[in-house]
């Protein structure tokens, strides 16, 4: 490939993968030039709706997807002097982190990468950020009983920071491989709610206290699963459900609430922190800390010091790694064989 292009995966209107060839990008003010090192696959967001393009196809060309990579800054725009050629980043952020060769990424959205964390690693990032915005949302504490429904990369990361932060968590999904790498990162309780009733299982796991809260973490009809978690959730003595349920898989659900619900909290966990989607935060701005201390950036900084020191796995996650060449091929095994892949990672 000549300096002038780059190669970069795409999906058309027809659900059709592949690998094109296209200019290289240059950075905008406040944007660095990243060449990247590898990039992590979503199963769910990127990869989800496939199918549906596919049942119902449009003309829509080739357009360019991912959102999570890491790489090394070769070129900087006006306002990142400041960042050397050859910081070591990961990076975040839809039309900017792609699955690509190289991209150009807003500056509070490619952090340095520390130097005991891999580049594979480090591609994760948006998965990772999106769980502990999910985890932040819940407010859980040490000691507390967390469900989390939904072993995709954002739910085994949501586990993990329970793990991290000293709560119980108890977790369901119906693919066996999912629930083994999830017990490979430490979660304290499995469930096939193939096998297993979870409800039933709630009580036992929870020494009778019930669940302080749960994350459903999928998309879709999320109905079945929302009732599955209130009849696990802890009650008063009044009948009333406790707690607290945060959505971050842009499920479905529906639901009474009021008098059919108790004083059960349902809060909604959107992506990864303040700051994501702000133009002008993404390329430099910055919030007053005082009043907004955990956002997108930092919560990126925490991330990666947490893979650093040894906390936060993403080894056993990985299934698959191939090359960018490859991606059609490995992004057909997710979709059509979600029980054997899960943490996808191109290599340009």
């Amino acid at each position: 490939m000549a300096d002038s292009t780059r190669r970069v995966a795409a999906i058309d209107g027809a659900g059709t993968i592949s690998v094109i060839e296209e200019p290289l990008p240059q950075p905008k003010p406040g944007q660095v030039l990243v060449e990247v090192k590898a990039s992590m696959v979503s199963p769910g967001t990127e990869l989800g709706g496939v199918k549906r393009r596919r049942e119902n196809p449009t003309d829509g060309g080739p357009r360019p997807f991912g959102y999570s990579n890491a790489g090394v800054v070769i070129g900087h725009g006006e306002g990142c002097e400041d960042i050397e050629i050859g910081t070591r980043v990961a990076c975040m952020g839809g039309g900017y982190a792609q699955h690509a060769s190289h991209g150009c990424v807003p500056r509070n959205m490619a952090v340095p990468i520390p130097d005991g964390v891999s580049y594979e690693h480090a591609a994760s990032i948006h998965l990772v950020a999106t769980g502990l915005n999910a985890f932040r949302r819940g407010d859980f504490r040490f000691s507390e009983f967390v469900g989390v429904v939904g072993l995709g990369l954002v739910g085994q990361f949501t586990c993990q920071f329970g793990r991290l932060s000293g709560c119980h968590v108890i977790a369901l999904d119906q693919l066996p491989m999912r629930l083994e790498k999830a017990q490979a990162c430490g979660l304290e309780r499995g469930v096939n709610i193939k096998e297993e009733d979870p409800i039933a299982a709630a009580p036992i796991f929870s020494r009778g206290y019930g669940l302080d809260g749960a994350v459903i973490a999928f998309g879709g009809d999320g109905t079945q699963a929302f009732v599955t978690l209130t009849k696990m959730i802890k009650k008063a003595p009044d009948s009333h459900l406790m707690g607290r349920i945060v959505i971050v898989g842009g499920a479905r659900i529906e639901h009474g609430f009021a008098a059919a619900l108790g004083n059960l909290d349902v809060r909604s966990a959107a992506r990864t922190g303040p700051g994501y989607h702000d133009e002008a935060w993404e390329h430099g701005a910055d919030y007053p800390g005082v009043f907004i201390q955990w956002t997108t950036r930092r919560n990126m900084e925490e991330c990666l010091w947490f893979m650093d020191s040894g906390g936060l796995l993403v080894e056993p996650l990985i299934t698959h790694r191939v090359a960018l060449d490859d991606a059609p091929e490995a992004c057909e095994d997710l979709i059509q064989h979600p029980d054997r892949a899960l943490g996808v990672v191109f290599l340009p």
